[in-house]
């Protein structure tokens, strides 16, 4: 499929993803297009308003065991009336995986594979999230092996080599911001990812020990595509715990945008740095600030 065709998708279902996908180079590119979208397509099933868990569960496996046969782009989904009800890009996660370069799209569909098995499970359980524990898993399963896959990607494109328990730390971190952010929401279809009797502050607190692990491991890299993809949602994330802290629901697009713009002007230089590591991200609180203000 065409790489344009993807990223008008991703442009439709991301504002903290698509510019530092976009910015990336070629092959890169297309493997990061197909392993977001991918997980895009599976989070659109775990989140769905009106699917049951139960239906869930039976899209998450059957997403699953196509990718880990020989499968071509049409739906995995076979009952129609479910397909009726399914966002394009779950529909077209076909066309994502084979959009992943040869020699490490396999890598790709493993992780979707795992990824929506573990989905399958929690769907099952109705999402109960009993104590710390149950939210490592959790916030393991969706998101801390993504940080993972990323590792794997930077390896197979320029040999960067990252700290994998930090990776992890990477996408648990900004995982719990989106618990945070999408807390009411969540409730409201009745799934509550906060462990038994915990306040906002201790799931904050969770957020921000994780968020600790997120800049360690973006001050580790090297300067180059991986040290910019990192630095725009970590950017934003640290952005939103500001926002929360002062009773703000979430970022507004404005303000998005020209954290994004900012984040990414203050690296031009960074491919000049060694291979020892990156300086430390910009202050997102006071970038928040500064972009809140009118002009």
């Amino acid at each position: 499929m065409r790489r344009s065709s993807a990223l008008d998708v991703l442009r439709d279902t991301s504002r903290t993803f698509y510019t530092p996908i976009a910015r990336l180079p070629g092959r890169l590119q297309d493997a990061v297009v197909a392993a977001y979208l991918c997980m895009r397509a599976i989070d659109e099933v775990e989140d769905h308003p009106t699917l049951g868990g139960a239906e869930k569960a039976q899209i998450l496996r059957e997403i699953s065991r196509t990718l880990q046969a020989p499968f071509s782009p049409t739906s995995p989904v076979e009952d129609q009336p479910l397909r009726n009800r399914l966002a394009e890009v779950t529909l077209r996660i076909g066309e994502w995986a084979l959009l992943a370069p040869p020699d490490v799209a396999p890598r790709v569909w493993d992780a979707t594979a795992a990824m929506a098995d573990r989905m399958a499970g929690w769907a099952d359980s109705g999402w109960r999230v009993e104590s710390e524990v149950d939210l490592d898993r959790y916030t393991f399963g969706v998101a801390g092996a993504v940080g993972l896959l990323l590792s794997d990607l930077w390896a197979w494109y320029d040999g960067t080599q990252t700290d994998r328990s930090l990776a992890v730390g990477f996408g648990r971190g900004l995982q719990a911001v989106n618990i945070l952010r999408n807390h009411v929401e969540d409730r409201e279809r009745g799934v509550d990812f906060f462990p038994t009797g915990w306040t906002a502050a201790q799931m904050q607190h969770y957020a921000r020990r994780n968020l600790d692990l997120a800049e360690a491991y973006t001050r580790s890299l090297p300067g180059g595509p991986a040290l910019e993809f990192c630095t725009v949602p970590l950017t934003l994330a640290k952005a939103t715990m500001a926002a929360l802290a002062r009773g703000e629901t979430k970022l507004a697009r404005a303000v998005v945008l020209e954290l994004v713009e900012r984040a990414i002007s203050g690296l031009p230089s960074m491919a000049a740095f060694s291979r020892g590591g990156a300086p430390p991200v910009d202050n997102p609180v006071a970038l928040a600030r500064r972009a809140s203000r009118p002009e």
